[in-house]
């Protein structure tokens, strides 16, 4: 009696009622798509930290470089007439000057000072525009005075530029030659560059 029981308990299911384990084609062609296209975004990222990881350290010596540049350029007398010329310490405007310190927004005036000559140098705001380095007699980047140019540099250059900024905006209450504006542009290596903008008002005509 127990052994029939038994048999009548013990029910067959058919092969299309059990449970499947394990992926179909289908669905393992989709994982591997999707691990492949991960692996390959991580291996583009992994190669362009690498290739740019001196970046920072190329944007950190363009940034010292404008930053001196123009920290030199702001600390420059701005005079009506050139420091040199006779009547600098007592003109009352540009008509005062033989050599206007503005005569010539694109390179020094008179055109003999050189930044690094020590007979005849920059000695007014307006000289640097249109300056460079390389030029000028130095072959890379170079300190005030001194032509020789600084090891480990040759890779940067620097570009400045000046215009008249009076009579608008912050300063439409000034002049159009009462204020200058400085732009110097550092350029490096791994596409480096670094642009800085400033301002020299003349607040002391004879200075």
């Amino acid at each position: 009696m127990g052994k029939q029981d038994n048999h009548k308990n013990n029910k067959y299911i058919p092969p299309s009622k059990k449970n499947h384990y394990g992926f179909s084609l289908v669905e393992m062609v989709v994982f591997i798509v999707i691990v492949t296209t991960a692996i390959a975004g991580v291996i583009g990222a992994l190669a362009f930290m690498s290739g740019h990881s001196a970046d920072p350290l190329a944007r950190k010596q363009a940034i010292a470089i404008a930053e001196s540049l123009m920290q030199e350029i702001q600390q420059m007398p701005f005079t009506f007439c050139d420091p040199d010329d006779p009547n600098a310490s007592t003109a009352n405007s540009s008509a005062d000057c033989s050599v206007n310190s503005q005569a010539n927004l694109n390179g020094p005036s008179p055109a003999t000072e050189s930044r690094y000559g020590a007979a005849n140098p920059f000695d007014n705001v307006a000289d640097y525009g249109g300056f460079t380095m390389p030029g000028g007699g130095c072959t890379g980047i170079c300190r005030i005075g001194d032509s020789t140019a600084l090891a480990d540099l040759n890779a940067y250059s620097a570009a400045v530029a000046i215009t008249q900024a009076g009579g608008a905006g912050a300063f439409a209450g000034l002049p159009a030659d009462a204020v200058l504006k400085i732009v110097v542009t550092v350029n490096g290596p791994a596409s480096t560059t670094i642009r800085l903008t400033g301002f020299k008002v003349r607040y002391a005509p004879r200075m």
